[in-house]
Formats: structure tokens, sequence, C-alpha cells
């Protein structure tokens, strides 16, 4: 086994495809399979999954690009102590719901980031897509959150997908809503008293189950339904037609303005927000800074980190 198939199966598995992994590294496409395949010979697994769509990793090769990651990211570690070998570029991405703290700790990554390149993506996405972002290794963390009527189905997905959920916060449901709203100035707000202003919310795609929501009491019936899919369009419609949304009640005024608040909302649902990763997983320095930044975030608002 050889540092360099080492590298060679974490780039296929960012990929997803040995062609395209083939073209960054710089090799062909035959040398890149036969080099996968004398590895998988020489260990007796099968790392990757082949179908005409691609690859994926198998449950074994899951494990193994834990350790390939661990043992590449120690090898560059000391390459940079005792040769002074120039480091690579950071890579880190991030899938998330639309969450203003998840992009104020995207952020401060990126405003603490040392290093000379680096090359970080951050994708504010549907629920499905981040499951299958951080799944398909497409991204390192995804963050989402659960309660009691998502949570049997979500974890099942999870669990299904070789991902595993670490909470961070609990929260109690706000509405989100311009401060000139009719109702801006209450200590709280009720569903009754909300039902005759537009509700929006985030769309899903094909996947626009009850259960993949980004906002809780999915179930409940409003008379007027936005759907938008960015976090930018919400807040715009919020100003602009007295709607409102639901959330977590975290709002940064640097990065959403000083136009929308945050109402508590009456009702006796919680808000599980964590991070998924895949099962044994290795994180990169990066992405465990990115954790870090999150749970620092959470603490300044607040919020009891959950443990």
């Amino acid at each position: 086994m050889t540092l360099q198939q080492l590298k060679y199966i974490i780039e296929i598995a960012r990929c997803g495809s040995i062609n395209e992994a083939a073209k960054k590294l710089f090799i062909t496409q035959p040398s890149l399979s036969s080099a996968v395949k004398e590895l998988e010979q020489r260990l007796g697994i099968e790392i990757f999954v082949r179908s005409s769509k691609g690859v994926s990793l198998s449950s074994e090769g899951v494990e193994f690009l834990s350790y390939a990651r661990q043992v590449v990211e120690q090898t560059e570690l000391l390459e940079q102590r005792y040769i002074n070998k120039k480091p690579t570029k950071r890579l880190c991405s991030i899938s998330t719901q639309h969450y203003a703290f998840a992009v104020n700790a995207f952020v401060n990554l990126i405003k603490n980031n040392n290093s000379d390149e680096y090359e970080f993506t951050l994708r504010e996405t549907r629920t499905y897509d981040i499951i299958t972002d951080v799944a398909s290794f497409k991204s390192e963390i995804g963050i989402i959150y659960l309660n009691d009527f998502n949570r049997k189905v979500l974890s099942r997905i999870l669990k299904q997908h070789h991902l595993k959920f670490t909470p961070l916060f609990e929260a109690s449901p706000h509405v989100f809503m311009s401060k000139k709203h009719p109702l801006a100035k209450q200590n709280s707000v009720t569903l009754s008293q909300l039902e005759d202003f537009p509700y929006l919310s985030f769309e899903q795609g094909d996947y626009n189950s009850f259960y993949f929501s980004e906002e809780i009491l999915s179930t409940v019936y409003h008379k007027k339904n936005i759907y938008v899919s960015d976090r930018a369009t919400l807040f715009n419609l919020l100003i602009g037609l007295n709607g409102y949304t639901i959330s977590t009640g975290i709002l940064n005024s640097d990065l959403n303005g000083s136009d929308i608040v945050a109402i508590p909302l009456e009702v006796k649902e919680k808000i599980l927000v964590g991070w998924i990763t895949t099962a044994n997983a290795y994180l990169n320095q990066t992405a465990q800074s990115y954790i870090i930044e999150l749970e620092n975030l959470i603490r300044q608002y607040g919020f009891q980190l959950v443990k």
C-alpha cells in the first residue's frame, strides 16, 4: 500500500467518478482503475461499488476512507514540519439548511484561516440533498434539525446512508417577520394570530415531504403559502408581504440586516439542531475548525450546547 494509492482513493470518493478523478490527478483512467483494483486485491476488500452512474463507497470503503484521510493528513503535517513543504490547498465543503448562524460560522472560519490557498464550499440546500452530499463525500458536514415529528423518518434515512447525527443545541420555535409587521411588537404569537398572513417556507424539490421540511409544524394548514429556494428571497418577501416563517430564532444583523425580528411562537415543539457526517468519519482539521466556530456562535447567542 502506498501513500499515492491513498490519495487516489480520497480523490475518487470526492469526485464520485474514476474518470473525473483521473483528470484532476493528471493520470489516465485505466491507470487509476488499475491502482484501485490492485489495492482492493491486496486488502481483500471492495472499496468502491461500480455502476453506470459512477462509483460509490462500500461500507468497507467508508471505513477505509476514514483511515486513509488520517494517514494523508498526518503525512502532510510531518512534511510541513520537517522538510518545510508548502501546505496543500485547504479543502472543506459544508451543506446546510438555511440557517444564518451556519453562514456566520463559515465566515468566521475563513477569516481565521491562515492558509495561503484554500477552496471552501458552502451549500444552502434542501434537506435530502444535504444527506446525499455528506453520504457521497461531496460535503464533510451537513447541518439539519430533528424534532419529535421527523426524528424517526430522518434517523432511518441517516442510518441507511451510514451517517450519524451529532446535536448542537435545542431551540424553541420563533417566527421571523418584518419589524413593521402588525404583530412585530408582540412578546409572543400564536398560530391563530398568524393565519391571515402569508406563510413562507423553503421548497424541497422532488423530496417535498412533510418530514423534509425545514420548518416545524409542516402539517399545519396555512391559507396562504409561498415556497422559496433561497434565504435572501424569503427575507425580502417577509418584508414586502408581511409574511412570516418559523425557525430557531437566531438572527444575525450583520448578515441579515435589522429589518427582520424573531418573535417566540406559542407551541410546545422543540428544534434540535445538529450536524451530520459519515459514521466513524475522520474530519479534517478545517472541518473540525468549522464545528468549533459553530459551537462558539451557539454559546454567544445564549444557547447551551447539547452534549
